[in-house]
C-alpha cells in the first residue's frame, strides 16, 4: 500500500453547529455539503477533511458501534510565528471553539503552541514551530 492518506473523516454529533464553525466560523469553502449527511473541506494537495453526521457515519459502517466523540486526536495547523498563534486561537473562539491550553511555549524542542476544541470535540492545535517546513516536492523536515 502506498504510504499516502486522502480523507480524514470524523463522526459529528451536530453537523450544522460544523457547518456554522468551518464554513460560516472561519471562512472555509466546502469541497462538497450534503446537508444532513456529510461535509467535506479541502485542506491540503490531495487531502480532503470529512465532517460526517454521527448517525449517518454509523451506518455506513454497518451500525457495528455508536461513534459520537473524537478522543485521543488532535488536528494540527502550523503558522509562521508565536503572534499568529495566538490570533488564530481568537479566530477560532470568536467561531466558536473553546481553549484547552492558552497560547504557550511548548516543553517539545521551542515549539510556542495552544490548543482549542472545535463546537464538536475535535481538538486543534495551532502552532508555530521553527524547525518544521514543507520542501517543494511537498516532503515535510523536522529539525
Amino acid at each position: 500500500m502506498d504510504q499516502r492518506l486522502h480523507f480524514i473523516t470524523f463522526a459529528t454529533a451536530d453537523l450544522d453547529r460544523a457547518r456554522s464553525f468551518y464554513k460560516d466560523g472561519l471562512g472555509w469553502d466546502p469541497l462538497m455539503d450534503v446537508p444532513g449527511e456529510i461535509i467535506y473541506f479541502q485542506v491540503g494537495s490531495g487531502l480532503v477533511l470529512g465532517l460526517f453526521d454521527a448517525e449517518k457515519f454509523d451506518q455506513d459502517l454497518a451500525g457495528s458501534a455508536q461513534h459520537d466523540g473524537v478522543s485521543g486526536v488532535t488536528l494540527s495547523h502550523n503558522v509562521d510565528s508565536a503572534a499568529e498563534v495566538s490570533s488564530t486561537i481568537e479566530q477560532l473562539v470568536s467561531a466558536g471553539a473553546t481553549v484547552l491550553k492558552p497560547a504557550q511555549s511548548s516543553a517539545f524542542g521551542g515549539i510556542f503552541h495552544g490548543h482549542v476544541k472545535d463546537p464538536n470535540g475535535i481538538i486543534w492545535e495551532i502552532a508555530h514551530n521553527p524547525g518544521w517546513r514543507i520542501d517543494d516536492d511537498g516532503t515535510v523536515v523536522f529539525g
